[in-house]
């Protein structure tokens, strides 16, 4: 899906430089200045493609029969343990240990380490995850003064070919599984806490369209607020537009935070850069989003990924500010600079580009704000790095100015 940034609370990638990375050898000490690259170290379970379940595919009723022949006090300490804990069924040092390997067996992780990336300053963290059947999705992991937020991935590849976007570009390969999806949350929140910090925020911005997998995203979106215990309020679901899914997320009891990838205020422009527009034109899309503000109570936010010379001008700012304040609560715009991809030659909006459209849009009334740029030096812009992996020899992956250490396919 939108693959520009991470996230309302700023976690998109851009073009920009950023401190240069440090290295740190895997079997020496850091050195000053230099990228902090990870192996993989969890060795991969083969699984059939009928996709046998995975540990954060059950639902508390789902493990309740597989451990139909246990004390039903059981359930609650492995229920506790994978989302409490956040541990593998291998290390619940509560359980017998026949049990441990029994679950773990039967419980495999559905993620597998393909590569991980630092930045400069320690505060992204990115993973490249291998899935059952050879495809690869991104995971972001983000950490700021006041919060940690992690951007997750929806599917692998995505099929609503925005010509801007790295995973776009690559076509969609397929939906991810409630576990799949839970499993990146997991990690995150015990990477954050490895880190001496508390996940808070989770943004389902990653690779794919999250509204074209809502049987699958939705119930991952109940596991976060309900076994994770994450706040309603700090879940963020995005679109493209997809405006039956909108209108479906006005129904839930949840009120997650909405983010619609706009990038266009005028249809004509809007069918080149999200071809989603040609079904559902924009007073289509904006009448759904007004209906999904009356009925949560809340404002959304408007995505704007800011391409030179495309939609930066000041016509441009007027028809946005118009959208956004056609709502019954003035939509909140977040403003992203454009990120390079091989497969689309238009750069993003310079810095002063991008500070003239935000004063251009706060003087027409509009709360606007840009999004950080987090993590360039190790490309966390979703999308880039699958590519390059595709690209590159599987085994180690050049990308832009960093180099990961990857696990060989097995």
């Amino acid at each position: 899906m939108v693959v520009l940034g991470m996230g309302r609370d700023g976690a998109g990638a851009s073009s920009g430089g950023g401190a240069r990375p440090r290295r740190i050898g895997i079997h020496g000490p850091p050195e000053r200045g230099h990228r902090r690259t990870v192996p993989a170290t969890e060795p991969r379970r083969r699984r059939s493609l009928a996709r046998v379940p995975t540990r954060y595919d059950m639902d508390r009723d789902a493990l309740a029969g597989i451990l139909a022949d246990e004390p039903r006090y059981r359930v609650d300490q492995v229920w506790d343990g994978l989302y409490r804990q956040l541990a593998s069924p291998a290390d619940l040092t509560t359980l017998p240990r026949p049990l441990r390997a029994r679950l773990d067996r039967e419980l495999p992780a559905a993620l597998e380490a393909a590569a991980e990336s630092i930045d400069a300053s320690g505060a992204t963290v990115k993973w490249l995850f291998r899935l059952d059947g050879g495809a690869r999705i991104e995971t972001v992991l983000m950490h700021y003064r006041d919060r940690t937020t992690v951007c997750v991935s929806t599917q692998a590849g995505c099929a609503m070919a925005c010509g801007f976007c790295a995973t776009g570009q690559a076509g969609f390969q397929r939906h991810l599984t409630t576990g799949e999806i839970v499993e990146q949350i997991v990690r995150a929140a015990g990477r954050a806490r490895d880190d001496g910090r508390r996940l808070g925020n989770v943004v389902f911005m990653g690779m794919g369209e999250p509204l074209a997998n809502y049987e699958r995203v939705w119930p991952a979106v109940e596991r976060a607020h309900g076994a994770l215990g994450l706040s309603a309020r700090h879940l963020t679901l995005s679109t493209v537009g997809l405006v039956p899914g909108i209108r479906r997320l006005a129904t839930e009891d949840l009120p997650v935070n909405l983010a619609v990838s706009l990038h266009a205020a005028n249809d004509g422009l809007r069918d080149e850069l999200v071809p989603i527009n040609r079904r559902y034109p924009l007073s289509v899309l904006v009448g759904a989003c007004a209906d999904y503000v009356r009925a949560k109570g809340r404002r959304l936010s408007f995505e704007w990924a800011l391409i030179d010379g495309t939609n930066d001008r000041r016509s441009d700012a007027r028809q946005l500010a118009d959208l956004a304040s056609s709502l019954p609560l003035p939509a909140h715009v977040n403003l992203i600079p454009l990120n390079p991809t091989p497969g689309y030659p238009t750069r993003g909006t310079p810095p002063d580009g991008v500070r003239r459209f935000r004063g251009w849009l706060r003087d027409l009334g509009v709360n606007a704000t840009v999004r950080r740029n987090r993590g360039a030096d190790i490309d966390a812009a979703c999308g880039q790095l699958a590519a390059s992996a595709r690209a590159d020899n599987p085994a180690r992956v050049a990308v832009g100015r960093a180099e990961w250490v990857t696990a060989p396919a097995r």
